[in-house]
C-alpha cells in the first residue's frame, strides 16, 4: 500500500535541493532562498527536531511549549521563530494561551507573522492587526513591538543591503554592537541583556562539558 513520505523526509528533500539550487544562483549572482517550513502548529512535536536540523526558522513553532528541550535547542541556537497568534485562535490554540509573550521573555529569536490573511484578518494590513492586538492583549510595551520588529528583519529573505537600511550597519554583529539604536528603537541595554544572558548559557554548557 502507498504511504506519503513523513514529513522529515519532505523537509530533508528542500533542504537538499535548495542547498543545491542556492549554489548555482550564488554563482550567477542571484539572491538565494532560505528554508522556512510550517512547523509546530499542530502534529507531532518531531516535526520540530527535524526543522531544528535543517532550517533557518519555522513558522508557527508554537507547539514548542510542550517540549522544553526542544525549546531550549531553539532559545541557544537563536532559529527564527514566526508566530501568527490571530491564526492559531481561529485554528489550534486561543489567544490567551498562545506561549508567544513567554517565548519572547525567555529570549526566543520570535517575530509576529500573518497566516492566510484573507480568512484569518479583518483589515488591510494584516501585520498591522497582529502587532496592534499582541500589544494590547498581552500588554507589550513599544520597546518590545520594535525588538519583535527588529527580529523579523532579520528572518527575512530582505537583501543585506535591505537590511542594513533598517536595522544599521553592523546588524549581524551580536549584542549591542549590532544594534543600532537610531534605527531598531532598542535600547542597547535590552541587546545586551538579551546577548549576555544567550552568552551565559553557552559559556555554562562549555564549562560543563569540559568538566566530564
Amino acid at each position: 500500500k502507498a504511504v506519503n513520505p513523513s514529513y522529515s523526509y519532505y523537509l530533508y528533500y528542500m533542504y537538499a535541493n535548495i542547498s543545491i539550487l542556492n549554489q548555482l544562483r550564488q554563482a550567477l549572482g542571484l539572491n538565494t532562498f532560505t528554508l522556512r517550513p510550517h512547523c509546530g502548529e499542530a502534529g507531532p512535536v518531531e516535526h520540530l527536531v527535524s526543522a531544528f536540523l535543517v532550517a533557518e526558522g519555522v513558522n508557527h513553532g508554537i507547539l514548542l511549549r510542550k517540549v522544553p528541550v526542544m525549546q531550549y535547542l531553539y532559545y541557544m541556537a537563536q532559529i527564527g521563530i514566526a508566530v501568527s497568534p490571530l491564526s492559531n485562535n481561529r485554528l489550534f490554540l486561543s489567544y490567551q494561551k498562545n506561549p508567544f509573550p513567554e517565548f519572547f521573555l525567555v529570549g526566543l529569536n520570535v517575530s509576529l507573522s500573518t497566516d492566510d490573511p484573507l480568512q484569518f484578518h479583518f483589515t488591510k494590513e494584516p501585520l498591522i492587526e497582529e502587532y496592534s492586538v499582541a500589544a494590547q492583549v498581552w500588554k507589550m510595551s513599544s520597546v518590545d513591538m520594535c525588538e519583535v520588529a527588529a527580529n523579523s528583519v532579520r528572518h527575512s529573505g530582505f537583501s543585506d543591503e535591505q537590511k542594513t537600511h533598517w536595522l544599521g550597519p553592523r546588524w549581524r554583529d551580536p549584542g549591542p554592537l549590532g544594534n543600532d539604536i537610531r534605527q531598531t528603537n532598542v535600547p542597547s541595554i535590552r541587546a545586551a541583556y538579551r546577548y549576555e544572558t544567550l552568552r551565559n548559557e553557552w559559556d555554562n554548557i562549555i564549562q560543563l562539558a569540559q568538566a566530564s
